[in-house]
C-alpha cells in the first residue's frame, strides 16, 4: 500500500524550465510544487542589470502566453516581468527561498526534505540550471572582496581600474558597459581571440574599442595573482603587474555537482572532459528512478548546449513520463 502523497511531482528550480514543468504538470493533471532556493527565476534576476537576451521573445515564452517586449530581444527587466506574469497566469504552486536537502526513496516515490518542510511525492524534476556556481580562477587573492564572479551594475565601477577576465558574451558585456560608465578597462582572455558565439551586435563594438586602445586586451594570457591594489598577468610577452581596483571574473558557471551527488545523482565525465549528470537521453530520467533532469542542467559543464528556447520541450518529456508512472501505480 502506497503512503499518502502530498504531490505527484516536486520540481526543484523556479527558473523558466521549472515553470514550464509546472505548466505541463497542470496541463496533464499532475499535482505539483515548485521549490526555488532564491527568488522567482533567480538566475535571470542575477543577470547584469542591462542585459539583453540573445533569443527573441517568442523563443523564451512559456505555455503559449505571449511575451511582448519593446524590441525583438527582451531585456532582463522585461523577462522578470514576463515570468512573474507566467507564475500568476497559470497559478503555479511556487515556494521561493526553499532549498532541497535530501531525497529518500519510499514506496512509490520519494520523501524530499527541504529547508522548510518534508514532502512525499511520486516523482522529482531537477530544473536547477547552473548559474549559481561560478568557475573559479584558483589563484591567490581570488577571495578578496574586489573580485566579482557576477556582473551587477556598471555604475559601480565609474572611475575605477577594472580587469575583466573572459572572452565570451558576459565578459564582453561587462567590458563595454563598465568602459562606457567611465572605468579604465583591461580585458584578459586565455584564448588567442574572442569566443565564437559572441553576440553579433556587440562584436564589432569590442573589436573597435580594442583596436583604438580604449580597452586594453591581453590574449593568450591569464591572471596569476590578485592583490588588494594590483593584479599580476602572465602574457606571451612576459609577466606584468597592473594597478587594479576590481576584477570581474566572467569565467562561466557549472551545476552544483556536490549538491547533485548529495541527492544521489551520478555524474559522468565525457571524453572531451565535460561533466554532466547521468540521465536517459530519451526520457531524461536520471540514475534514480522517478527523478528527472530538465533544462540547462542536462548540459553539465557544457553550458552552451541547452538554453530556454531549445530545452522548453524537456517539460513535456518529463511530465509525460511521470504521468505514465503515476497512472500505472493507481
Amino acid at each position: 500500500m502506497y503512503p499518502a502523497f502530498d504531490y505527484d511531482v516536486l520540481i526543484i528550480g523556479g527558473g523558466p524550465i521549472g515553470l514550464a514543468c509546472g505548466i505541463e504538470a497542470q496541463k496533464i493533471g499532475l499535482s505539483h510544487i515548485i521549490i526555488e532556493k532564491g527568488c522567482l527565476v533567480n538566475s535571470i534576476y542575477h543577470y547584469p542589470a542591462n542585459m539583453t537576451f540573445f533569443s527573441t521573445s517568442d523563443k523564451i515564452e512559456l505555455g503559449g502566453l505571449p511575451f511582448v517586449s519593446n524590441n525583438d530581444r527582451p531585456t532582463r527587466r522585461e523577462a522578470l516581468e514576463y515570468y512573474r506574469r507566467v507564475k500568476d497566469f497559470f497559478n503555479l504552486n511556487v515556494h521561493t527561498y526553499e532549498t532541497a536537502h535530501t531525497l529518500n526513496p519510499i514506496t512509490g516515490g520519494y520523501r524530499v526534505t527541504t529547508s522548510r518542510n518534508v514532502y512525499r511525492v511520486h516523482a522529482v524534476a531537477l530544473a536547477t540550471g547552473f548559474y549559481t556556481q561560478p568557475n573559479l580562477l584558483h589563484i591567490p587573492g581570488e577571495e578578496l572582496p574586489k573580485v566579482k564572479h557576477f556582473f551587477d551594475d556598471p555604475h559601480l565601477y565609474c572611475g575605477q581600474q577594472v580587469v575583466v577576465v573572459g572572452g565570451g558574451n558576459s565578459a564582453i558585456d561587462a567590458a563595454l558597459e563598465t568602459y562606457r560608465k567611465g572605468a579604465q578597462v583591461t580585458l584578459v582572455v586565455r584564448q588567442n581571440m574572442l569566443k565564437e558565439g559572441v553576440k553579433y551586435w556587440i562584436k564589432p563594438d569590442i573589436e573597435n574599442r580594442i583596436k583604438e586602445g580604449s580597452i586594453k586586451a591581453f590574449f593568450n594570457s591569464r591572471l596569476t595573482h590578485i592583490y588588494p591594489d594590483a593584479v599580476a598577468i602572465s602574457t606571451p610577452q612576459g609577466h606584468l603587474t597592473l594597478p587594479n581596483d576590481f576584477v570581474l571574473a566572467m569565467t562561466g558557471f557549472h551545476p552544483d555537482f556536490d549538491w547533485l551527488t548529495q541527492l544521489g545523482i551520478c555524474l559522468h565525465r565525457q571524453p572531451d572532459g565535460h561533466v554532466l549528470p547521468v540521465f536517459n537521453d530519451k526520457t531524461l530520467e536520471t540514475n534514480l528512478p522517478g527523478v528527472y533532469a530538465a533544462g540547462t542542467i542536462c548540459g553539465g559543464t557544457q553550458t552552451n548546449k541547452w538554453y530556454i528556447e531549445n530545452s522548453r520541450y524537456h517539460a513535456q518529456v518529463v511530465m509525460s513520463q511521470i504521468a505514465g508512472a503515476v497512472k500505472s501505480e493507481e
